[in-house]
C-alpha cells in the first residue's frame, strides 16, 4: 500500500508542479478562473474531508482496542462526510457547465476540471476500500492485532485528505 501511495502521491506532485507553472504563465486567467470557482464549495469539501479523516483516525484507535463494531461505525461515518464531498464536488461541476465552464474553456480550467476528477475518482476508490475494510472489521477479520490491512485502507484514506488539502489553496485560493 505504501508503495501505491508513494506512486499516486507521485501524479499529484506532477499534476501540482504543472499547475502551479502553468499558473506562473498565465496569471491574469488563472486568477480570472478562480475568481470563478464557488470558493465556499471548495471550503465545505475541504471541512467534510477533514471530518472524515478524524472519524477514520478514530476507528483505527477503535480496531487497535479491539473494538470492531464501534470502528465500523465511524468509518460509516466517514463515508457519509464523503458523501457530501461527492455531493458538493458533482453541484459545483453541473454550476460551472451551467455557465457554459468545461474542461475546453482554457487552460485553467482543463487543469481544474483534470485535478479535481482524478481526485474524486481517488475519494471514490476511498470510499471502496473503507467499505471493504468496514465489512472485514464487521466479520471479525481484525483480531490479535492482526490489522495491517484495516491500517493501509485508513492510510489511503489520509493520503486522499492530504491530497486535498493541498489542492484546495492552490486551485481555489492562492
Amino acid at each position: 500500500m505504501w508503495f501505491f501511495i508513494l506512486a499516486e502521491l507521485t501524479v499529484f506532485a506532477i499534476f501540482f508542479i504543472g499547475f502551479s507553472v502553468s499558473e506562473q504563465l498565465n496569471a491574469e486567467m488563472f486568477s480570472q478562473g478562480k475568481a470563478q470557482l464557488h470558493q465556499t464549495a471548495g471550503l465545505i469539501n475541504t471541512i467534510a474531508l477533514i471530518t472524515s479523516s478524524f472519524f477514520v483516525a478514530i476507528a483505527l484507535t477503535k480496531i487497535h482496542k479491539a473494538q470492531a463494531k464501534q470502528a465500523v461505525l465511524l468509518l460509516l461515518t466517514a463515508k457519509a462526510f464523503a458523501i457530501i464531498y461527492i455531493s458538493v464536488k458533482i453541484w459545483e461541476y453541473l454550476s460551472l457547465f451551467e455557465q457554459g465552464i468545461t474542461i475546453e474553456t482554457n487552460t485553467f480550467f482543463t487543469l481544474y476540471f483534470l485535478i479535481t476528477a482524478f481526485h474524486l475518482m481517488h475519494v471514490l476508490l476511498g470510499m471502496v476500500i473503507l467499505a471493504f475494510i468496514a465489512y472485514s472489521a464487521w466479520h471479525g477479520k481484525y483480531q490479535n492485532n492482526e490489522i495491517s490491512g484495516f491500517e493501509a485502507g485508513t492510510s489511503y484514506w489520509h493520503m486522499v485528505d492530504l491530497l486535498w488539502i493541498i489542492l484546495f489553496p492552490l486551485i481555489y485560493v492562492i
